[in-house]
C-alpha cells in the first residue's frame, strides 16, 4: 500500500516524468535527465517513487551507453529499496552517479515548498 506522502507527491513526480519523456522524444538527453533529477528530489522520501526514479535513470543510462551511470543506478536502486523506509537517504541528493550517493544537497525553494506542503497534507 502506498503511503499518504507517496500518493500526494505523485502528481508532482509524474509531471517531471512527463517532462523527462518529452525531452527524450526531442533528443535532449541532458534535459531528460534533469527532469529525472527533479523527480528524484521530490520523491526520494517514498520508497516506491525513489526506486522508480532510479529505474528510469537506469533506463536513461542504458540508452546513453554510460557504464558509470548504469553501475551507479544499479547500486542506487538497491540502496533506495533498502534505505528509504528507514530514512537513510540524503535529502536533496539529485540521484545521478555524478554525485556521491550519500551527499546531502540543497533543495530548490520550489521543491522545498512542494515537499513541505505534501508532508503537511499527508499527516
Amino acid at each position: 500500500m502506498m503511503s499518504n506522502f507517496s500518493h500526494n507527491i505523485a502528481p508532482y513526480i509524474k509531471t517531471e516524468m512527463t517532462r523527462s519523456y518529452r525531452a527524450q522524444k526531442k533528443g535532449d538527453s541532458a534535459a531528460e535527465f534533469r527532469h529525472l533529477e527533479n523527480a528524484h528530489v521530490l520523491g526520494q522520501e517514498s520508497t516506491y517513487w525513489h526506486v522508480k526514479v532510479h529505474y528510469l535513470m537506469l533506463r536513461w543510462a542504458l540508452r546513453q551507453r554510460d557504464i558509470k551511470e548504469i553501475i551507479g543506478q544499479l547500486v542506487r536502486i538497491i540502496g533506495a529499496a533498502c534505505l528509504t523506509a528507514i530514512d537513510g537517504v540524503p535529502i536533496g541528493n539529485t540521484g545521478g552517479s555524478n554525485v556521491h550517493s550519500l551527499k546531502v544537497m540543497p533543495i530548490s525553494a520550489e521543491h522545498a515548498e512542494i515537499i513541505l506542503k505534501i508532508k503537511a497534507l499527508s499527516r
